[in-house]
């Protein structure tokens, strides 16, 4: 299994669609639109200050409708309520919660929640979960529902929205041209799974030269295959240390369950060693 960085994926996907036009493009390949203003969509990113802040890929607010788009590098089926989450979040922004107590009723913008998957796990081209499946009891007429739908992006995948985003698709193949030359670089120096072994300041080196050499060699084709040129000649080298130092929340929220984890397997094990030595075990 070769190794692999999530980092430069969240980067690119936030860098390109934070971009109006890039935005606008996804958006009318994913409806069937032909919206030409840029200037027509608003921007609403959540921009959490930490990872205990709200903060998403990206949001924004064209033809009335609040769209949330997330990128993905694992499946989850609990996108829903982490939505439910960023929503309420962006409801706050947008109204001020003294507002609801009026006695006439507000309008707010119709949420929509796309999630744009590139992970290695097999998945469907489009794939719908909702927050009712997470109840614990199920009911015919939940009283509240959140729907998220997820897009497989790996090359190959929902070929027609590809067809319809010129940004989508060369996004998709940065990624796979990434994951061809970090095997390659993998089989070469015939390391195995850095990520998976012990830490060490020289695995950890060797892992961040192979990323960045991976990024780097997958820029470079893709500047010389007219893929995203543009974006690639002007951010070439955010995209590449981003790749390396960006953390992002998902990983950081990983890393705590797993050190909670040791924590409490330690907890455990001493727990068992006590009841041992006083003849409970």
């Amino acid at each position: 299994m070769a190794i692999e960085n999530k980092k430069y994926r969240d980067t690119v996907f936030r860098m390109l669609f934070n971009n109006k036009e890039h935005l606008l493009e996804l958006y009318n390949a994913l409806n069937g639109t032909s919206y030409t203003d840029p200037n027509a969509l608003t921007i609403r990113t959540l921009k959490g200050n930490t990872y205990l802040d709200m903060r998403n890929d990206v949001s924004f607010i064209l033809n009335f409708e609040l769209n949330l788009y997330e990128h993905q590098s694992t499946i989850c089926p609990n996108l829903p309520l982490r939505d439910l989450y960023y929503i309420a979040s962006a409801y706050r922004k947008l109204v001020p919660s003294k507002k609801t107590y009026n006695n006439t009723m507000l309008k707010i913008p119709t949420p929509r929640f796309i999630v744009f998957y590139n992970g290695k796990a097999p998945m469907q081209d489009r794939v719908i979960y909702r927050l009712s499946d997470m109840f614990e009891k199920q009911t015919e007429s939940p009283s509240l529902e959140l729907i998220v739908t997820a897009y497989n992006v790996n090359e190959g995948h929902n070929t027609e929205i590809m067809a319809a985003c010129n940004t989508l698709k060369g996004y998709s193949l940065f990624v796979s041209k990434v994951r061809k030359y970090i095997q390659e670089a993998e089989k070469n120096q015939g390391t195995g799974n850095l990520k998976s072994k012990k830490p060490s300041a020289k695995n950890n080196d060797l892992y961040k030269a192979f990323i960045a050499s991976a990024v780097s060699r997958a820029i470079d084709e893709c500047i010389q295959e007219d893929i995203l040129k543009d974006f690639f000649l002007t951010y070439r080298q955010e995209v590449i240390a981003m790749s390396l130092y960006e953390c992002t929340a998902e990983e950081i929220m990983q890393a705590r369950e797993e050190e909670q984890y040791e924590i409490g397997q330690n907890e455990l094990d001493d727990l068992y060693a006590w009841l041992f030595a006083n003849g409970r075990g």
